[in-house]
């Protein structure tokens, strides 16, 4: 499974309370941890076991679930249904896919094309796609526009399920912004509705959602980064620690993911209205939303648009909380919401 575009928090209460192997442990609180390796990553899952569950059949419902969604969702996985559509091909569409494919055209046509997973094309040319970057002049951006666009790919029943149509063979999608916030609402939606819990904390490559109460009795906190190029020491330097639940959390920022050549930093976010990386003030973007999938498009769509534009589009989400970290003149400064609830490092 491909990682998601979207850089992550520093999770100071999966890290200080997770086994330091990959499998499942049970504990003296009452919370089973779940860890391991997916999505290219890692992935932390604490959650309160009731007396009655069997902590194997969790950790073995997660296992279906992460597979279920790179064989569906994967652009690494060259088996997957996304691959096979990005190929040519014409797969039968799963649940997983439909529901994501769907979920990714309303937050392109929310954002005016901010969030667009069918500027896969612009992602392989920079060399943040599945593919390695070639030099880029403007007539290699343009000679891709006729493949951009969601509109450009429709859902069609068939006799055997749903497929995916394409206008022409050389368009491709990539939701590596959206599918680890989706992979987190699946478990979650799993523990609840399977399982009965209520109390968790569901982690896939730093995205979060969390439930009700942490081990520890009360909320569960989370601490973000500071964005500084090259900080990839996660927890050393702190940006701000969040308290929350019953909420999502995501972080995106180009300060862990760019490439310099020739003396210019080129940043992991590609706008895909003009098939350039970005240039503008905003550091990192980190969203508070009810649902992990929201949080994780929102939080790439904001890094797409900048400060400015991302304040204005706030106007129209009023579930969302948001801290944004930015670069005025040198210094690093914060602008959020008042509904983000953090203690200042």
């Amino acid at each position: 499974m491909n990682r998601s575009t979207s850089f992550p928090l520093f999770l100071t209460t999966v890290l200080l309370l997770a086994a330091t192997s990959a499998g499942c442990r049970r504990s003296g609180d009452g919370y089973n941890r779940i860890q391991g390796y997916a999505q290219g990553g890692t992935y932390h899952i604490i959650h309160a076991l009731p007396a009655h569950i069997d902590a194997s059949a969790v950790e073995n419902s997660v296992d279906s679930i992460l597979r279920a969604i790179d064989n569906s969702l994967s652009g690494y996985n060259k088996g997957s249904i996304l691959s096979r559509v990005n190929r040519g091909e014409d797969p039968v569409l799963d649940e997983l896919f439909t529901e994501c494919f769907i979920s990714s055209k309303t937050f392109w046509a929310d954002s005016d094309g901010a969030f667009d997973p069918s500027a896969a094309p612009f992602f392989d040319l920079w060399g943040f796609g599945f593919e390695k970057g070639t030099p880029v002049g403007q007539s290699s951006i343009d000679s891709l526009w006729k493949f951009v666009g969601m509109e450009k790919f429709s859902i069609h029943e068939a006799s055997d399920g749903l497929h995916l149509k394409k206008e022409a063979s050389g368009c491709k999608l990539n939701f590596n912004a959206i599918a680890q916030g989706f992979t987190c609402d699946v478990i979650a939606g799993m523990l609840q509705d399977k399982f009965g819990i209520h109390d968790f904390l569901v982690e896939v490559g730093r995205e979060i959602i969390c439930k009700g109460v942490s081990p520890r009795g009360g909320l569960w906190s989370v601490g973000l980064d500071r964005p500084t190029d090259g900080n990839m020491d996660e927890g050393k330097d702190l940006q701000e620690i969040f308290s929350i639940t019953d909420r999502a959390v995501v972080t995106s920022g180009n300060y862990r993911k760019f490439y310099i050549k020739d003396g210019q930093k080129f940043a992991h976010t590609i706008d895909p209205r003009t098939g350039k990386p970005v240039t503008h003030s905003l550091l990192s973007a980190t969203v508070f939303a009810p649902d992990a999938t929201t949080a994780d498009a929102c939080a790439t769509w904001f890094m797409v648009v900048g400060l400015e534009k991302a304040i204005e589009a706030l106007e129209d989400l009023p579930e969302l909380d948001v801290c944004f970290v930015y670069d005025e003149d040198g210094q690093m400064k914060v602008w959020k919401t008042a509904g983000c609830n953090s203690d200042n490092k």
